[in-house]
């Protein structure tokens, strides 16, 4: 069994900034890709970032060049370093990994429980 523990999240004014964190526990043999979905009031879940196993990473056109993505293998953990944060970057943000499993031949994808962030004067 395996937990995705998110945090980080919190009320922000426009401008600020935020860091938001998740760590995978449980019988984790090693971390593959991971990465960060939101989703807003009315919209449908989208994707945020995503760092590939090679450290590759992706970003929505909304964010880039003020998000980045980043992890730690060591605490199989991905970090979102939220800055210059806008009131349409207010959503819940759930992190997700693609993981080996102790005993396990295959990768198997888990999810976070969210995170509420909110952007506000």
């Amino acid at each position: 069994q395996v937990q995705l523990k998110e945090s980080g999240g919190g009320l922000v004014q426009p401008g600020e900034s935020l860091r938001l964190s998740c760590t995978a526990s449980g019988t984790i043999f090693k971390t593959n890709a991971m990465g960060w979905y939101r989703q807003a009031p009315g919209e449908q879940r989208g994707l945020v970032a995503h760092i590939s196993s090679g450290g590759g990473t992706n970003y929505a056109d909304s964010v880039k060049g003020r998000f980045t993505i980043s992890r730690d293998g060591a605490t199989n953990t991905v970090y979102l370093q939220m800055n210059s944060l806008k009131p349409e970057d207010t959503a819940v943000y759930v992190c997700y990994a693609a993981m080996l499993l102790r005993g396990s031949s295959s990768l198997s994808t888990h999810w976070g429980q969210g995170t509420q962030v909110t952007v506000s004067s």
